[in-house]
C-alpha cells in the first residue's frame, strides 16, 4: 500500500504541516493555565489534528496492489461421436477416455483441468457412449477459445479419430488457438474391407410428374475384383437397380440415376449396397433420402430500379426453398399486366416514380416485401407502406448491426441462425427516427455501434387483409460473404430470409386454423419446430384457446403436446424424436367451431458418422504440429502428463491488480481524526481549559 496523487499535486504537503504548526501556535502561544508538558502535549496533538485534516483536503489515492495466480488450465475435449468407437480397436475409445478421467490427478494441484466431450455440439464433462450422430470439431475449438478467451490456457488435449462432417476445417480454427494441442489419435488409419454409400446428391423439391436424377457417390476399400448392386427402394417396389463392379483397392464412382416424380407430398427413397463378404460394416450400405413432391412452385416478384448485390442474394436465398421461383425484373421493365402472375412481390429501393408505376400492385392484396437503404426514396417509402414511418431530415445513411427481438412470434428461426445474426456485419439504414405502426412485429431491431435502440429493422404486419414486411438496411450481400468466410455456409442468410418470404406467402387462401413446420424434413438429432395460427370471424389472429397436437409414428405411438402462446400465434418446440415419418393433427376450438389442422413431417436418420472408416491422423498431426503439440497414440496416453508438465510454454501466470482509493473514504482515518480531536478536548477539559 502507498500514497499516490490525484488532480493536486503533493508537493502541498508540507504546506499542511506548516499550517498544522501555525494553528496550534496561535492557540497555545499564550501561557494559560496549563503545565509546560501539557501544553507542548496539547501543542502537538492540535497541529496533527489540523495537518492531517489539511492533508486529506489534497484528496490523496491510496493504492493497493494484490497479486492473484492463475493456474495454467487444461481443457480436455473428448470425441463423443459414434465413428470412434466403431471403427475403433475394441475397447480402445472407452479406455481412453477412462484414462483421460484421471489426468487430473496425475497433474495435481499445479493445474487446473476441465473436461469436455463434443459432436455437434460441445458439453462439459467426458462421455462414454459415443452417440453423436454428427461431428464438428472446428465448432468445439471455436467455443474453448471463446469460452476461455484472456484466460492462462496452457493446453488442449483433443482425443478423436480426425473425422469431421459438419463445419468448417479445424486446420483452420486452429490458427486462432494460442495454446498447445496434445492430439490424442483414435481409430484405425489402416483400411479395411469395406462398401458405402459416401453421399447422395439430388434435388430435395421436385415436381409432381417430372423426372429428376440423383447421384450417388459410391466408395470401396480393399474390395477389388468383387462386385456389389446398387437398388433405389420406394414404397417398398424397386425403381431403380445398377450392377457395380469394383476393380481398385480404393475404389469410388457416381452413379447417376433417373427417377420419377409420380406422386405428391414427401417421397422416401432408400438406396441399398449388396453386401461383400467380410465387410467390415453394414451400417454404411444403406441411405434414405426423402424428396418433396409438389404440384407447382409459387413464384415471387423482385422489382429494383438499380442493379446491386443484394439482389442476387435475396433471390438465391428464396429459391433455396424449392417451392419458390423467383423473377427478378427492372421497374422500367415491368409490365404491370405481369404481377398478377406472382404470390409476392419483393419492393427493393425504389424511387418515387418507380411507387407511383407501382401503384396498382401496391393498392391489391398480394404480400409485399419493402426493402429499403441509401436508394430508396424515403417519402415515398413512408407512404408505400404502413408498417415503419422513418422520419428522416436528410438524405444520409448510418451502419445498424441486427439485434434478435425475443417477443417476435410469427414464425420460427433456428437457435443457430438467431445467434449468427447479431454478429452479422452491420447493414446500411436510413438516418432519421423510426416509429412502428399499430400492431407491428419486430423481428430484427437495430443496434447502433453498442447502443441497442428501439428502432425496427425487420418488421411485418397485416394491412388491409394481407401481409407486409420491412426490411430497413441495404448490404445482404456483406451477410453473406461474412457467414460462408466464418462457417463455410450460408445457411442463417438462406433462413431468414427465405422464411420471411414463406411467412409472407403463408394462409393466402385465409384458412381460419393452420398448422406448419419450421421444415417438412428434419435431421436426427434436431428439435422440432412447429407453429399455428388462428384467425376469428374477422381475419384477426387470435391466440385465446388451447391447440393441442398429436404426433403419430409409423409404428402406431404417439405424442401430445400442446402448443405454447407466443406473441398473437402459437409456438411447439417437441424435442428430438426418434427416425421415421410422423403424421401430426391438431385441433382448437373458438367460438362453439371446432377447428382441425393436419400434415406430415419426416425425421432423417443421419448415416454420416458411417460413411468413412479410416482415421485421419494427418490432420491431429498438422494441429499438433502447428501449435507446438504432440501427437499422441492410445498407447502413449501415459505419457501426457508428463509432457505438459514439461512443456515450458505452460506456466502459472501471476496477474496483479492495482486499485486506487481515496484516503479521506478509508475508515481508519475517521478514526483516528476522531481520536485526536477527543484526546484533546479531554485533556482541556480535565484543565478548566474548555
Amino acid at each position: 500500500m502507498s500514497i499516490t496523487w490525484g488532480a493536486v499535486s503533493g508537493w502541498w504537503s508540507p504546506l499542511c504541516v506548516v499550517l498544522g504548526l501555525l494553528y496550534a501556535w496561535v492557540m497555545y502561544r499564550q501561557p494559560l493555565l496549563l503545565t509546560k508538558g501539557l501544553r507542548y502535549g496539547l501543542f502537538a496533538l492540535r497541529a496533527v489534528t489540523v495537518s492531517l485534516l489539511a492533508f486529506l483536503l489534497l484528496s490523496p489515492l491510496v493504492k493497493t496492489v494484490s497479486r492473484a495466480p492463475q493456474k495454467p488450465l487444461i481443457l480436455i475435449a473428448q470425441d463423443n461421436s459414434e465413428s470412434v468407437n466403431r471403427f475403433s480397436p475394441p475397447n480402445v475409445a472407452a479406455t481412453t477416455v477412462n484414462r483421460l478421467a484421471k489426468l487430473k490427478s496425475e497433474l495435481g494441484n499445479d493445474f487446473d483441468v476441465r473436461e469436455f466431450n463434443f459432436d455437434k455440439e460441445l458439453r462439459d464433462g467426458l462421455s462414454r457412449n459415443f452417440t453423436g450422430k454428427q461431428t464438428d470439431m472446428a465448432k468445439a475449438l471455436r467455443e474453448l477459445n471463446e469460452r476461455f478467451v484472456n484466460q492462462n490456457v496452457g493446453a488442449i488435449v483433443l482425443a478423436t479419430d480426425g473425422l469431421y462432417n459438419r463445419g468448417a476445417d479445424p486446420a483452420y480454427e486452429a490458427r486462432n488457438i494460442k495454446a498447445s494441442i496434445y492430439a490424442v489419435a483414435l481409430g484405425d488409419t489402416v483400411p479395411r474391407r469395406d462398401i458405402l454409400i459416401s453421399n447422395i446428391n439430388y434435388n430435395k423439391t421436385v415436381f409432381l410428374g417430372n423426372d429428376f436424377e440423383v447421384e450417388v457417390a459410391i466408395g470401396a476399400y480393399q474390395a477389388k475384383g468383387l462386385a456389389t448392386k446398387l437398388t433405389v427402394i420406394e414404397d417398398g417396389r424397386s425403381v431403380a437397380q445398377k450392377d457395380i463392379a469394383i476393380n481398385s483397392p480404393a475404389f469410388n464412382q457416381t452413379v447417376a440415376l433417373k427417377l420419377n416424380a409420380d406422386k405428391k407430398g414427401i417421397r422416401k427413397f432408400t438406396f441399398s449396397l449388396s453386401p461383400v463378404a467380410n465387410e467390415l460394416s453394414a451400417a454404411n450400405n444403406t441411405e434414405t433420402i426423402y424428396v418433396e413432391v409438389l404440384d407447382a412452385r409459387q413464384k415471387i416478384l423482385l422489382v429494383y430500379d438499380a442493379p446491386h448485390p443484394d439482389i442476387s442474394v435475396i433471390k438465391q436465398a428464396i429459391e433455396s426453398n424449392r417451392n419458390f421461383e423467383v423473377k427478378s425484373v427492372q421497374t422500367n421493365d415491368l409490365q404491370p399486366a405481369q404481377t398478377a402472375n406472382y404470390t409476392a412481390a419483393v419492393i427493393y429501393q425504389l424511387q418515387a416514380a418507380s411507387f407511383v408505376k407501382l401503384r396498382p400492385l401496391l393498392q391489391g392484396k398480394m404480400p409485399l416485401w419493402f426493402i429499403a437503404g441509401t436508394q430508396a426514396d424515403i417519402q415515398a417509402f413512408n407512404q408505400a407502406q404502413g408498417v415503419v414511418n422513418i422520419g428522416a431530415a436528410r438524405s444520409e445513411s448510418q451502419e445498424v448491426f441486427a439485434q434478435v427481438q425475443p417477443g417476435f412470434s410469427a414464425f420460427t428461426l433456428s437457435d443457430s441462425t438467431l445467434n449468427k445474426l447479431e454478429h452479422f456485419p452491420p447493414l446500411l439504414a436510413p438516418y432519421g427516427s423510426y416509429q412502428t405502426g399499430g400492431g407491428a412485429r419486430v423481428l430484427l431491431g437495430q443496434k447502433i455501434g453498442s447502443v441497442s435502440t428501439a428502432y425496427p429493422l425487420l418488421a411485418f404486419n397485416e394491412q388491409g387483409g394481407r401481409k407486409v414486411g420491412v426490411l430497413m438496411g441495404e448490404g445482404l450481400w456483406r451477410w453473406q460473404l461474412a457467414e460462408y468466410r466464418q462457417y463455410g455456409n450460408h445457411n442463417a442468410t438462406n433462413e431468414l430470409l427465405s422464411q420471411t418470404i414463406q411467412y409472407l406467402t403463408a394462409n393466402a387462401n385465409r384458412q381460419r386454423f393452420r398448422v406448419y413446420p419450421a421444415n417438412n424434413v428434419f435431421d436426427e438429432g434436431d428439435n422440432i419446430l412447429l407453429n399455428a395460427e388462428l384467425y376469428n370471424d374477422a381475419l384477426e389472429l387470435v391466440n385465446t384457446p388451447d391447440v393441442k397436437l398429436s404426433l403419430n409414428d409409423t409404428r402406431g405411438k404417439n405424442y401430445s403436446f400442446l402448443f405454447t402462446r407466443a406473441g398473437q400465434s402459437y409456438q411447439l418446440n417437441a424435442g428430438a424424436l426418434p427416425a421415421g415419418t410422423y403424421t401430426y393433427n391438431a385441433v382448437t376450438q373458438l367460438g362453439g367451431q371446432q377447428f382441425r389442422a393436419n400434415g406430415q413431417l419426416v425425421v432423417k436418420p443421419l448415416n454420416l458418422e458411417t460413411r468413412q472408416s479410416a482415421a485421419d491422423h494427418r490432420l491431429l498431426r498438422q494441429l499438433a504440429s502447428r501449435t507446438g503439440g504432440k501427437l499422441l497414440y492410445p498407447a502413449q496416453i501415459n505419457e501426457l502428463a508428463g509432457l505438459i508438465k514439461k512443456d515450458e510454454n505452460i506456466k502459472t501466470i501471476v496477474y496483479e491488480d492495482k486499485r486506487y482509493h481515496d484516503l479521506i473514504d478509508m475508515k481508519w482515518v475517521l478514526v483516528l481524526v476522531l481520536i485526536l480531536i477527543s484526546t484533546e478536548w479531554f485533556l482541556r477539559k480535565r484543565a478548566g481549559e474548555v
